[in-house]
């Protein structure tokens, strides 16, 4: 499948285009807001596409037939790019996958977004995930939705605890996290879900 990830160049984006180019069934887009971004991706032989999650990246779409959104406004930002981007953003591309008729959507969510009222921390954050969770799962869409623990940018174990619920608080590396991802794409009993994901003892290829 051509693959669109959105947030290609964050450090779980990266890790997401690197495990689809690794298979043999998917060709990953490397969507990127930034012209000196897309020299990373050429470098890895990847298919780039200039878009912003703040414009229109609509062209984005074309002959797409899945997207992974792993986009996220980034801890230095305050609440209005958190809308902008983990809300507005993840709620565009959701209705831009309706309107070109991409099916298969899987979004890269938090630990904590089913609810963000019982937040002490980040809650603005959460809410804008939920929000955003909440549109996927109403949109008929094929929708896989993932919500990792803490991420860390340790060596990915290939180990990891995912449940529908209860995995309870814990870290993961962020290249478990997309190599969950890119496994998920592909599961049909994966579809209509949503995940908590830690690291664990079950190996990412037998989930």
């Amino acid at each position: 499948m051509r693959v669109l990830v959105i947030g290609a160049n964050g450090d779980v984006g990266k890790n997401i285009v690197k495990s689809l180019k690794d298979t043999e069934e998917h060709t990953p887009v490397a969507m990127v807001r930034k012209e000196e971004q897309i020299d990373y991706f050429k470098n890895l032989n990847v298919e780039t596409v200039l878009a912003d999650l703040e414009g229109d990246f609509e062209k984005a779409y074309d002959q797409i037939e899945a997207v992974i959104f792993a986009a996220g406004s980034g801890p230095s930002t305050g609440p209005d790019k958190t809308v902008i981007v983990d809300q507005e953003g993840a709620i565009e591309a959701t209705e831009l996958a309706q309107k070109n008729r991409v099916k298969r959507f899987v979004l890269l969510s938090a630990m904590g977004a089913d609810q963000p009222k019982q937040a002490d921390q980040i809650k603005h954050y959460l809410y804008a995930k939920h929000r955003a969770d909440e549109y996927l799962k109403a949109s008929g869409l094929d929708y896989t939705i993932v919500r990792p623990g803490e991420l860390t940018d340790d060596t990915g174990k290939g180990q990891v605890n995912l449940q529908e619920s209860g995995v309870g608080l814990g870290s993961i590396p962020r290249e478990d996290v997309a190599a969950v991802l890119v496994h998920l794409l592909t599961k049909k009993d994966a579809e209509g879900k949503v995940y908590e994901l830690v690291s664990g003892d079950t190996k990412i290829e037998d989930l």
